[in-house]
């Protein structure tokens, strides 16, 4: 029976290659796979998914509000059914979304396997990577390496930086000039405190000998 995957990882750890991998194996014994990613994914071009190491392939992009079953028929060179959905950047699908992937398994017994993040920057979880967490038969976590210099944990979380500094607020969704990384948990909380500490050193609001206290017990931890 066909079954609805939900492959997350952290930003930098593969899933776009991972996605490619397995077009590229189904392909091979002649069988048809329709690739879909989010159309607010614009960094290499609306419907591309695009992996860091210079591969990349069109794909189908989604909004929303799109009907994914009649999306994936209209799309389809074989018209009993495609083999296998791919679907990149699966933390930006919305919960109709993820709703319309469990009736393509279901009804029509074709798996879907989707490659996303599951949280942002702030350690909160998307739309599509909540609903798929929630309805998901199978869930993997695709594993890569905290980004510190020093540390050898993995990495469970995702930072985004504003001129090399870890920020704490702003949208969810910014596609563009920011920067992100994977770090441990750890090393994303200390860089959360640090901001926090520097936001009161500029608002002069705490006194210096407590700041340095904070940024030592968060470091000896």
């Amino acid at each position: 029976m066909a079954q609805l995957f939900f492959k997350y990882g952290t930003m930098n750890s593969g899933k776009s290659i991972e996605l490619l991998k397995t077009a590229h194996n189904y392909r091979e014994q002649g069988k048809e796979v329709i690739i879909m990613t989010s159309a607010l994914d614009t960094r290499d071009g609306v419907g591309t998914v695009a992996s860091r190491i210079g591969l990349s392939e069109d794909a189908i992009a989604i909004n929303a509000d799109d009907n994914l079953v009649d999306v994936i028929y209209k799309n389809a060179q074989d018209k009993d059914k495609p083999s296998c959905v791919l679907v990149d950047e699966a933390q930006f699908l919305s919960k109709s979304n993820v709703h319309d992937l469990c009736r393509i398994v279901d009804y029509y017994n074709m798996p879907v396997i989707c490659y996303g993040l599951k949280t942002d920057f702030r350690g909160e979880l998307f739309e599509g990577s909540e609903a798929l967490l929630k309805y998901a038969d199978k869930l993997e976590e695709i594993k890569t390496v905290c980004a510190n210099p020093t540390c050898q944990r993995k990495a469970t979380m995702n930072a985004r930086l504003v001129d090399g500094k870890q920020v704490t607020d702003g949208e969810q969704v910014i596609i563009g000039d920011e920067e992100y990384t994977s770090l441990c948990r750890f090393h994303w909380k200390l860089g959360r405190l640090k901001t926090a500490v520097m936001k009161d050193v500029d608002n002069k609001n705490t006194p210096v000998e407590e700041i340095v206290g904070r940024i030592a017990k968060a470091s000896s931890k």
